[in-house]
């Protein structure tokens, strides 16, 4: 990977070369949170480079590399791919970007990825932001948006639901308990979603 980069609110404690500030803001929040839309939003008001890792993911898998295939084989047998395996691809995507400010969409997924995700990289994020929206809501959504798919029945959506609750509440907690998670109700429009986005980049840009 060559050079690491190291956030500005961990400790410098020598052990690792500071090369670069790098701020990082996970997002998080089920699906049919409208996550997607707002972070186009920040992208474009706030000049962050917006990662995802199940897209980076993706296009590995396409790649036709050696990762790549390793990455298709687990999914296909339904594995999940290790944590460093997708840091790596998260932090080659900042390296290349050439910024040093990321909204990281849809990690870490669970407590382990998390504690990968620092371990690895040496970065803390600088918060968490949480679209926080009710089930019911987000399936309305998913049934409005993807009528015709067959994947989006309400079984399917409920067991997306379930296993992220499942997994990501207790990387929430985590970053509640250091004050880290900045809570936005997706329930809300669209337009009132990002004012609320808005009031929480704008005193750090």
């Amino acid at each position: 990977m060559g050079t690491v980069v190291h956030a500005a609110n961990k400790e410098a404690n020598g052990s690792v070369p500071t090369n670069k500030n790098v701020t990082v803001v996970f997002v998080l929040g089920g699906p049919g949170s409208g996550k997607g839309t707002q972070c186009a939003n920040i992208v474009q008001h706030f000049g962050y480079t917006h990662l995802s890792a199940g897209d980076l993911l993706r296009a590995e898998k396409q790649s036709g590399s050696e990762n790549g295939t390793m990455i298709h084989n687990m999914i296909k047998e339904g594995k999940i791919v290790p944590s460093e395996v997708t840091i790596k691809l998260l932090q080659r995507a900042m390296q290349e970007s050439g910024n040093d400010k990321f909204l990281i969409d849809g990690f870490p997924r669970n407590e382990e990825n998390r504690a990968a995700f620092e371990s690895v990289t040496g970065i803390e994020p600088g918060f968490v932001l949480f679209f926080d929206c009710s089930e019911e809501e987000m399936e309305n959504r998913l049934l409005n948006r993807n009528q015709g798919r067959e994947d989006d029945n309400i079984e399917t959506i409920r067991k997306r639901f379930k296993v992220y609750m499942e997994s990501s509440l207790p990387v929430i907690e985590y970053y509640n308990s250091k004050g880290k998670v900045r809570k936005i109700d997706a329930a809300k429009p669209i337009e009132e979603v990002f004012e609320a986005v808005k009031a929480i980049f704008t005193p750090i840009n």
